[in-house]
C-alpha cells in the first residue's frame, strides 16, 4: 500500500510524481472501473482529462472533467455523452488522468451519478457493448429485481487524521437501526453496506455504500444526535472508520449561519428522496403533480443560476424521464431550492423541476460567498458533503428503476 497525504491508496494506483510530470493518477480498469473513476474524481473536483485506453480498441478514449464534472468525451467518431457510454463498455484496459485545463465544449448536461447508473443500466442490457475477446451475456431484468440491491456509492480516499477508531461487522450485522438515536459517524474503510428503508409494507433496499462512503449525516454530529433515518446492514465482512464527531462539530459551528442551513436542509432532502423512493416501490405514490403547470417556478433543464431559501410555503421536486414524472421529495420552510453551487445533486435545475405553492416566499442567497467559504472547509468536511449529494442524487434515480415491479422486495 501506498500512502500520500495521510491517505491510503492500492498499489495499483499510480500518482503523481511516481510515475512523470504529466500523469497525476493512472491504473488498471479491471482495479478501478469507469464508475469507480467518475466517483473519485467528482468527489475530489479535479478539472482534467481521463484517457481510457482499452484492451480491445485500436484507439484510446477521453473523458473531459471540470470541476469533477464530466463536460465532454470522446471515443472514435462518437463525441459527448454517447461517447462516454460506449466506453462503459471497456473493462479491460487502463487509465491516465493529468490535471489540465479543459477547452472544449460542455455537451454532457447529466449528473455523475445519473452518467454512472445509465452507464452500468445500459452495459447490463447489452444496449452498450462490452470489448472484449469473448460474447457477453448481458443480465436480465428480473435477475436485477430479483437482486434488488440498489447502486453502490463509492467515497473518495480516506483521510485518517480524522478516523479515530476502527469498527468490524460481520455478513448481515446492523450498523444503525432505522428509529434509533445515534451520535457517530463513520466512514467506510473496507466492504459494501446495504441502506433500507422501513415502510408499512416492508423493508425497501435503497442502495449500497462502498469504500470512502459515510454512513450517519451531517445530524450525526451534532449536539444531541439525531434520530437514524435509514437502516445500515453489512454485505459481507465490513470494516469501518469511526470519525471525531467533536471535531467535525467544532468545524460545522464556525460556520455561517447560512451555510449551516444549507447543510441542514441538504439532511432533511436525503430524508425526504429516501421516503419517496420506498413509497414508489410499492406503487403507493401516485405521479400526479400536487401543483399546477402555472406554479412551476424553475424547469428540468434550463439554466438556472439562482438559490432562494424558502421563508413561507412549500414545494415539490419533481423529475421527468421517458417513465413519467415523480415526485421524488417535498422542501418546506427553511430548505433551498435551486442551483446550489459547490453541491452536484443531479437534482434541479438540470435533472428536476421544482413547482411552488400558491403562498411560496422566497430569499435569494449569495452565490459567491457559500462558494467562497465551501472552499475553506476541510477536504473530510467537504467530502462528507459531497458524499450526502452524491446520495441524494442516487437516491432520487431510484423510483425509475421501479417502474416495472411489481414484488415486494
Amino acid at each position: 500500500m501506498l500512502e500520500v497525504d495521510n491517505c491510503i491508496y492500492p498499489e495499483t494506483i499510480k500518482i503523481g510524481a511516481m510515475m512523470d510530470n504529466k500523469t497525476d493518477l493512472s491504473g488498471n480498469l479491471e482495479f478501478l472501473t469507469l464508475a469507480d473513476l467518475i466517483q473519485l474524481l467528482g468527489s475530489n473536483g479535479v478539472t482534467g482529462i481521463l484517457r481510457v485506453i482499452g484492451h480491445y480498441s485500436q484507439h484510446s478514449g477521453m473523458i473531459f472533467f471540470e470541476k469533477g464534472n464530466p463536460i465532454n468525451a470522446r471515443n472514435g467518431s462518437l463525441t459527448g455523452i454517447d461517447a462516454l457510454n460506449s466506453l462503459f463498455g471497456w473493462t479491460k484496459g487502463e487509465f491516465e488522468f493529468s490535471r489540465t485545463p479543459v477547452s472544449v465544449e460542455a455537451m454532457i448536461k447529466k449528473s455523475r451519478m445519473q452518467i454512472i447508473l445509465d452507464g452500468i443500466r445500459m452495459l447490463d442490457e447489452g444496449i452498450i457493448e462490452k470489448a472484449g475477446p469473448v460474447y457477453y451475456e448481458k443480465t436480465t431484468a428480473s435477475e436485477s429485481q430479483q437482486a434488488g440491491v440498489g447502486p453502490i456509492v463509492k467515497g473518495p480516499m480516506v483521510d485518517y487524521i480524522y478516523v479515530v477508531d476502527e469498527e468490524e461487522f460481520e455478513d448481515g450485522e446492523e450498523i444503525v437501526v432505522e428509529g434509533k438515536h445515534g451520535s457517530w459517524i463513520w466512514v467506510i474503510l473496507e466492504g459494501v453496506v446495504q441502506i433500507s428503508k422501513e415502510t408499512s409494507q416492508g423493508r425497501v433496499k435503497i442502495l449500497r455504500l462502498s469504500n470512502g462512503a459515510f454512513i450517519g449525516s451531517i445530524a450525526s454530529f451534532l449536539l444531541g444526535g439525531n434520530i437514524r433515518s435509514a437502516t445500515a446492514i453489512a454485505l459481507g465482512k465490513v470494516q469501518l472508520g469511526v470519525l471525531d464527531s467533536q471535531r467535525l462539530f467544532v468545524e460545522f459551528s464556525r460556520l455561517s449561519p447560512e451555510l449551516r442551513e444549507v447543510l441542514l436542509s441538504l439532511d432533511r432532502r436525503l430524508k425526504q428522496v429516501t421516503i419517496k423512493a420506498a413509497s414508489h416501490y410499492f406503487r403507493r405514490e401516485k405521479n400526479n403533480l400536487t401543483f399546477s403547470r402555472k406554479n412551476e417556478l424553475i424547469r428540468q433543464g434550463d439554466s438556472e443560476e439562482r438559490l432562494f431559501r424558502i421563508s413561507k410555503g412549500y414545494a415539490d421536486i419533481v423529475r421527468k424521464s421517458e417513465s413519467g414524472e415523480f415526485v421524488i421529495g417535498t422542501l418546506e420552510q427553511g430548505d433551498f431550492i435551486g442551483n446550489i453551487p459547490f453541491i452536484n445533486m443531479g437534482l434541479e435545475p438540470e435533472a428536476a423541476s421544482i413547482f411552488v405553492s400558491e403562498d411560496i416566499e422566497l430569499n435569494p442567497l449569495d452565490h459567491q460567498g457559500l462558494q467562497e467559504e465551501f472552499g475553506q472547509l476541510s477536504n473530510m468536511f467537504k467530502n462528507i458533503i459531497e458524499n450526502l449529494a452524491t446520495n441524494i442524487s442516487v437516491t432520487s434515480l431510484v423510483p425509475e428503476s421501479y417502474k416495472h415491479n411489481t414484488e415486494n422486495p
